[in-house]
């Protein structure tokens, strides 16, 4: 469980890094929208992304087992 855990922890350290490295000047145009949203909007969005990777990980589990 625990590697599973560090696993996925590396891989979003991987993509995060990816869009730092490669699109720097968009990824800090994005932030400045970023910080024109209301808390709520962002909060929104964080629910919406955590449903989506639950979601993501039940489908995968479910087709593997």
């Amino acid at each position: 469980m625990l590697e599973n855990v560090l696993t996925a922890l590396g891989l979003v350290l991987v993509i995060e890094g990816l869009l730092y490295a490669l699109v720097p000047s968009q990824l800090k145009a994005m932030m400045q929208q970023v910080e024109k949203l209301s808390d709520d909007h962002l909060r929104l969005g964080g629910v919406a992304a955590m449903a989506t990777g639950v979601v993501a990980v039940w489908l995968v589990h479910a087709a593997m087992f």
